[in-house]
């Protein structure tokens, strides 16, 4: 999530494409959502931005943020034997990217600035969906078969899956922040992203 802080930035969307990923048995569902900036100059609408932007914490605003809402359909089954197991554990991810977008028409060549911008902006939101979307499947992966003995109520089972839970989300975050700090930095595709807007470079 691109803090309005920073300054700087650019870099073709291409560098932001991620490698193959193997196929899944679900899939997320994708959505963006928009919020309105005002200008006619890039220091203008990038302006706007720092003043519109998405708050993330306290009086905090960023550049562009991706949240997402997940939900599980699980199947605990408790054995003869008194154990309880998950046999299955199906997601449904919705994932929200939240970017800026100019209310009004664009001069031509502010125009061709912007839309490098938001292409390069929306795929590295991309880069942070995809992260999360590893984070679902390894979620399904570790439950999916997770098993505790003389566990009736599968109470036990669950306290396991919440720890493991913990663990993949904590791992998550911190990729994320991570994956932040090189694209916000000196040189980084963020910071090459909004020079680019900025001077046209």
């Amino acid at each position: 999530m691109p803090s309005a802080r920073h300054a700087f930035a650019a870099l073709l969307a291409s560098a932001f494409v991620l490698a193959a990923q193997p196929a899944l048995a679900w899939k997320a569902s994708e959505q963006v959502k928009t919020y309105g900036i005002s200008g006619q100059t890039a220091p203008q609408l990038y302006a706007s931005i720092g003043e519109n932007g998405p708050v993330i914490s306290g009086e905090r605003r960023a550049i562009a943020h991706t949240t997402f809402k997940l939900t599980w359909g699980r199947d605990y089954r408790e054995r003869a034997d008194g154990s309880c197991v998950i046999a299955a554990n199906n997601p449904r991810l919705i994932i929200t990217y939240t970017l800026p977008k100019p209310r009004e028409k664009l001069p031509q060549a502010v125009a061709a600035r912007w839309q490098r911008f938001y292409d390069g902006l929306a795929a590295h939101e991309r880069v942070h969906g995809q992260h999360i979307i590893e984070m679902v499947q390894a979620i399904q992966d570790v439950s999916v078969g997770l098993s505790a003995p003389a566990d009736p109520g599968c109470h036990k089972v669950r306290a396991e899956l919440q720890t493991h839970l913990k663990r993949l989300s904590d791992e998550q975050r911190a990729r994320g922040r991570d994956f932040d700090r090189v694209e916000m930095g000196d040189g980084g595709n963020v910071h090459q992203l909004v020079l680019g807007l900025l001077t046209g470079g």
